[in-house]
């Protein structure tokens, strides 16, 4: 058994280091269904993800959700696009 932390479980860890806003994927389906909006590009269930109470994830954006994944978002650089 691995003792690595992903998915939700790794938002509430970083949550409770101390960070204050996590980009995460969000959904009140599954893990799977927030992967896919990483998968599809689907803006609409990214959001920052800024505490967790009564097992539900809360954002910024003022919602609620049960499975919160950590995304990382960084800009292109020129190199990384081939200019």
């Amino acid at each position: 058994m691995s003792s690595k932390l992903i998915g939700s479980d790794l938002t509430r860890a970083m949550l409770e280091r101390g960070d204050k806003q996590v980009w995460c994927a969000v959904s009140n389906e599954s893990e799977q269904d927030a992967i896919n909006t990483i998968k599809n590009v689907d803006g609409r269930f990214i959001m920052h993800i800024v505490s967790f109470e009564n097992e539900c994830f809360l954002c910024e954006e003022e919602g609620t959700w049960k499975y919160a994944i950590p995304i990382k978002k960084i800009p292109l650089t020129q190199d990384e696009v081939g200019l």
